[in-house]
């Protein structure tokens, strides 16, 4: 028998990947071009032409030992060098390979650096809306999810509620900018005023808090918007990053984590991350994705194609009478549901084969998130279907 905990994991397992699999099975049903699966955020665009050439090379060059051999459990240090050497040349930061760790994703990141600095009963703060599995996350270490309600008029962070929810066993806080769910991009001024925040309850109780910045979604940003540096305003500040978004490739589970220097009790840290990369299972980050790594550091994202799908399906639902704040970046839309649950539109969305995750997922209710980072075709097909869905809800209302 499996343990209750596990149980129940298994029970409230992921909306999102229960919508995907639902969209699997209404494809074979009515045929994929008439399902419109907005549901899991799963790049459409293709990763990088050079990334293929680059493995290629590393095949074709480097011994089958070290290609797929072991290393350092926090990764090449070459490549970490690289991406250490990457992110002083773009933020003028002041990083090291001993500051980089390799990880399977950005996902592994945060597990390991929960990992590495919950003990049972410490605090971890989220801004709703927020990635669901940050509660299991934090669950897995014993840790206790402190959630700060949403501010729907903009989608910034509610920085009042959470200096009032701060105590002292805040351990840490999570942020996700360009965020998933919203798009939302935290402004400059929102990070200083939180970094503030933040200096104030660790001065208040006599203890460290780390801002820990789950970050995939960095170089998705739209008109010119800037995406601030946050270890540039706060000092205990640690940096999760995956290439699975930016670089659309999801499967290949890499990333790292920047941990500064200036970070208090910073070589503990990096050392306890260290062990928890290996003691969690994950042992080291792929070898080969780690070696292609150094190799595309150079390479840009084209982000031309979302945001072409984001004017569409921004501006079509708008048009069909749906309220959304506009996304900033990443490539998700948050919509206000025309019904006050959230769930229940998006049942009724399904009987349009429409799919969509209610914003209860995401720890607030009354909206739904769409995930547009599918074929253009999809949003000018579905499009019509979100009409005809705004109208069949308004005539069960009269």
């Amino acid at each position: 028998m499996i343990s209750k905990k596990m149980r129940e994991h298994v029970e409230g397992s992921s909306v999102i990947r229960a919508m995907f699999e639902e969209g699997k099975r209404l494809a074979e049903q009515h045929g994929a071009e008439n399902v419109y699966d907005f549901s899991l955020g799963n790049p459409s665009t293709p990763p990088p032409a050079e990334i293929n050439d680059i493995i290629n090379a590393i095949l074709k060059d480097e011994k089958p030992t070290t290609v797929h051999g072991y290393m350092s459990n926090a990764g090449y240090e070459d490549v970490r060098l690289a991406v250490a050497d990457s992110l002083n040349r773009k933020f003028a930061a002041n990083l090291g390979a001993k500051n980089i760790i390799m990880t399977t994703g950005a996902a592994g990141g945060l597990n390991v650096i929960l990992k590495t600095l919950l003990d049972p009963g410490d605090e971890v703060v989220v801004f709703a809306p927020f990635f669901s599995e940050y509660r299991i996350y934090v669950d897995n270490y014993g840790g206790k999810l402190v959630v700060i309600s949403p501010n729907t008029a903009d989608f910034q962070p509610n920085l009042n509620e959470l200096e009032e929810k701060l105590t002292s066993r805040t351990k840490a806080l999570i942020v996700n900018s360009p965020n998933n769910p919203t798009g939302v991009v935290y402004s400059e001024e929102t990070v200083k005023n939180l970094a503030g925040i933040l200096r104030r309850a660790q001065k208040k109780f006599g203890t460290d808090v780390y801002l820990l910045t789950d970050e995939p979604y960095r170089e998705l940003a739209y008109d010119g918007v800037f995406v601030p540096y946050i270890p540039k305003y706060y000092e205990n500040a640690i940096v999760g990053y995956s290439y699975s978004k930016s670089l659309s490739m999801p499967g290949d589970r890499i990333g790292w984590l920047a941990i500064p220097s200036e970070a208090s009790d910073s070589e503990n840290i990096i050392d306890g991350a260290t062990v928890a990369n290996r003691i969690l299972g994950f042992v080291n980050a792929p070898s080969l994705i780690q070696r292609t790594v150094a190799g595309m550091l150079g390479l840009k994202t084209d982000v031309s194609g979302y945001d072409r799908n984001r004017e569409a399906i921004y501006g079509g639902l708008l048009e069909a009478g749906y309220e959304c704040v506009r996304p900033q970046g990443a490539f998700y839309l948050f919509v206000k549901s025309p019904i006050g649950d959230d769930r229940e539109f998006c049942r009724l969305a399904k009987k349009y084969n429409i799919l969509v995750v209610p914003g209860t997922a995401f720890a607030c209710p009354g909206y739904f998130r769409i995930a547009y980072c599918v074929d253009y075709s999809v949003i000018g097909a579905a499009l019509p279907k979100f009409g005809d869905l705004m109208e069949g809800i308004g005539n069960i209302s009269r």
